[in-house]
Parts: C-alpha cells; sequence; structure tokens
C-alpha cells in the first residue's frame, strides 16, 4: 500500500514545462508513468508518493540535469502560490510572513511543513519533511526552498536578509548554481534544512506592507485550509498528528476515537487510500529517527524511547530495516 498525497497542477504544471522546454517529450514522460495532460485540468492532484518517487527519477534520469529541482523552483514566482502567496505579498514584516507561511504552508504542498527556530540572534526557519521523500529529497527540497526564497525577495523588494541556505544532504557538483540562484551562502551536510537570518531583521516594515489586503487575503486562506481539512486525505491528518506529537505517539484506538471513528473504520479508510495507520506510524518514527540521529543531540536509547520503542534492540532492528545500516553507523557516517 502506498500513501497519497495531495499536490497543486500548477506546481505539476511548472515541471512539465521545464521538460519541454529542455526540448525533452514530455507526454512520453507522463505516458511512462500511466499518466497523460489531463491531469491538468484539475485544480489538485491527488498522488501516490512512489509513483510521484518513480515520475521525479524519471525526469532527472531523462533530462541529464541534476539541478532540475532548483530549476523548477526558479519558474515558481510568488503569482504561482494562489491566495498564500497574495497574502505573504501584503505582508507587514518579515515574522508576520514567515508565521503565515508556516501557518498555511500544507494549502500548497503537503510533502513538507514548517517551523521557526531562535538561536541566539539568528531566527532558522526550518523546512520537515511531511512525508519521506527518500531519493527525491534533494530535488524537492531544492524547489521548494527556493521558491518561497523567491516569494520573500519579493516582498523585501530583492533585499531579503537571509544569511544562508541550508540543506541537510551532501554538497553536489552544481553547488555554484545553487549559490547564484539563492543569491546568498547556500550550506550543505547541515542538520537541518530551510534559512538563517537575523532576528533583528525580522520587524522591519515592508514598503508592499498592505494591512487591509494582507487581513482579506488571511481570512481567505483560513478558509480554505477549512475547507481542505473536511476534504483531505485522512491519511494526512494522521500524519499531521503524530508529527505534532514527535513522541508518544497516540493508539491506534485512541487515533480513531480522535477522528471520531471506530478504530474498523479507520482502518478501512486508510485502506482506501493506499496505507494504514501502522505504515504512516513507521513512516514517521523512520523519518524522525533519521532527523535525530542525525543531529547528534541525542543518544540511540533516547531517540528509540523518544519514538516510543521500549526496547532499544526493537529500534534498531527497525533502523537496519530502514536505512540497511545500524543506528551508530548511521550516525558515525553523518
Amino acid at each position: 500500500m502506498h500513501q497519497k498525497f495531495l499536490f497543486p497542477t500548477q506546481y505539476f504544471r511548472q515541471i512539465i514545462n521545464q521538460i519541454s522546454d529542455m526540448g525533452l517529450d514530455a507526454n512520453a514522460w507522463l505516458t511512462g508513468a500511466g499518466m497523460n495532460t489531463t491531469v491538468l485540468s484539475e485544480e489538485q492532484l491527488t498522488l501516490d508518493i512512489e509513483a510521484f518517487k518513480k515520475l521525479l527519477v524519471s525526469a532527472l534520469e531523462i533530462s541529464q540535469e541534476p539541478a532540475l529541482g532548483l530549476l523548477v523552483g526558479e519558474r515558481l514566482q510568488v503569482n504561482s502560490h494562489g491566495m498564500l502567496g497574495y497574502a505573504a505579498m501584503n505582508s507587514g514584516n518579515l515574522r508576520q510572513a514567515m508565521e503565515l507561511i508556516e501557518r498555511f504552508i500544507e494549502l500548497r504542498i503537503s510533502l513538507i511543513s514548517l517551523h521557526h527556530e531562535i538561536h541566539g540572534d539568528e531566527v532558522r526557519l526550518i523546512f520537515n519533511e511531511a512525508i519521506s521523500l527518500d531519493q527525491i529529497q534533494p530535488m524537492v527540497l531544492e524547489a521548494i526552498t527556493l521558491c518561497i526564497k523567491n516569494v520573500l525577495d519579493f516582498m523585501t523588494l530583492n533585499s531579503c536578509p537571509i544569511a544562508y541556505v541550508a540543506f541537510a544532504f551532501p554538497k553536489p557538483n552544481y553547488a555554484d548554481l545553487a549559490n547564484d540562484m539563492f543569491n546568498c551562502e547556500v550550506r550543505y551536510d547541515q542538520s537541518w534544512t530551510g534559512y538563517c537570518m537575523p532576528v533583528n531583521q525580522l520587524d522591519i516594515p515592508l514598503k508592499q506592507a498592505d494591512p487591509a489586503m494582507f487581513q482579506t487575503a488571511q481570512e481567505i486562506c483560513k478558509q480554505e485550509l477549512d475547507l481542505l481539512n473536511k476534504k483531505s486525505l485522512l491519511s494526512v491528518k494522521i500524519r499531521k498528528l503524530m508529527l505534532e506529537k514527535q513522541n508518544g505517539f497516540p493508539s491506534l484506538q485512541v487515533t480513531a476515537r480522535m477522528f471520531n471513528m471506530t478504530p474498523r473504520t479507520m482502518h478501512r479508510r486508510l485502506q482506501a487510500e493506499g496505507t494504514s495507520y501502522h505504515e504512516l506510524l513507521e513512516s514517521i518514527r523512520q523519518s524522525l529517527a533519521m532527523k535525530h540521529l542525525k543531529s547528534g543531540h541525542m543518544s540511540v536509547q533516547e531517540v528509540a524511547y523518544t519514538l516510543g520503542y521500549s526496547d532499544v534492540s526493537n529500534f534498531r532492528r527497525a533502523f537496519k530495516k530502514w536505512a540497511n545500516v545500524t543506528p551508530q553507523q548511521y550516525m558515525s557516517a553523518s
């Protein structure tokens, strides 16, 4: 069973356009994945995550362009992001824009979530994988971080005070291109992915701010989010719940109760979406385990207990199955 997620057609169209502009046959690429251009008539696509991964891997292979994520991200300008982009354009300052994007990012993409952390005199806007991206992680994260950087540049009239961009994957052979496109330092092999900015820049008023327009757009975003939550896939809602917990995950019975349904009904609905409670839980545990071990802030035992394993040996076996290495080997290589 494979997990499904929502993906804006506007973003998918930009991938197709980039492939076409490179002189490649986008229709053949889609057909090879069992899709065709009729999907572009829909506002939101419901995609199978494993099929999406194969589709992007195929795009990288046929284009022979390892920086494809950056090229797609560059195409996603502020008007690509619907009402969320419009609200961001009218934000009063970077803090307001940052909190807005954190709150409503799922209106545009459910593959990631955002949160910010204050570290002394700097703030980090951190991108977290809501769904394990595996081999397409660099491409997806590069596209998303660059397109949001484009929004911030538009808001600040190209004076966005990002000190550096961080990526939690190895330095690619196109790192110089990334530095040019982000127009700031790009650091690789970090314990997190996102932006670093000076805290003292967050509350400086923006020249393009329009409080009335911002308020109106934010209210529409709230309405869209309420509607999305009503229509959202149950698996997306459960993943969001688990990510908010990050430890002490609720049991199947408790989770079902929280969504006002029986465990049997929840199992049936998740099965229809191509997944199960157990698969969602293991996917979240895998993502968080790799994140915690890579950061080096917790021991293997602490990570195991945080993720709900009462026996560390069970965690070690599970991790070996996920990553083909032991937790200790993964930490040493990070």
